[in-house]
């Protein structure tokens, strides 16, 4: 049995002597460097944006309006949307913080819906989507320049279950 085990260390390039306490406390200190497994819905999240290139659209200014990156970028979600049917999915509306509150729920809600109708238009069932304004409040780049502005002018395609 000892005979078979040094044969089987020896074949595998493995040492049978114990590592050196200078060895064992290298070994011990470096961090052992451990990916998150992704499972469940934030897998599916991961893979959507992968495939779809991302789960934002930009609007210009006051617009509604889908621009011809905005609706490659939707192309893409509808096409990943319809391989999954089961996902739901929450179509947000958001608005930049110049806007008074009114008005930036009311160009958040049409924007989501903007954004809703062409991905029923392209074949994703109206049961799987909601459509939500979140208004100004939920910025993802704080600030009073144009910059911020414009990132928040957006619709977020976020799946939910």
């Amino acid at each position: 049995m000892i005979r078979a085990r040094i044969l089987l260390a020896a074949l595998a390039g493995a040492s049978l002597a114990s590592p050196s306490p200078a060895q064992f406390r290298q070994q011990q200190q470096q961090p052992q460097r451990v990916q998150p497994k992704l499972v469940g819905i934030d897998a599916m999240r991961a893979e959507f944006i992968a495939v779809s290139g991302g789960d934002t659209v930009l609007f210009g200014g006051s617009s509604v309006l889908l621009g011809a990156p905005a609706k490659a970028i939707l192309m893409r979600q509808a096409a990943w949307l319809r391989r999954h049917p089961a996902i739901l999915v929450g179509i947000e509306g958001h608005a930049e913080a110049a806007d008074t509150r009114d008005h930036a729920l009311a160009i958040g809600a049409r924007r989501a819906e903007e954004v809703r109708d062409f991905l029923i238009l392209l074949g994703v069932p109206a049961a799987q989507l909601t459509a939500t304004s979140w208004g100004k409040e939920r910025v993802v780049v704080a600030g009073d320049n144009e910059a911020a502005f414009a990132a928040n002018r957006r619709v977020q395609t976020v799946l939910m279950r």
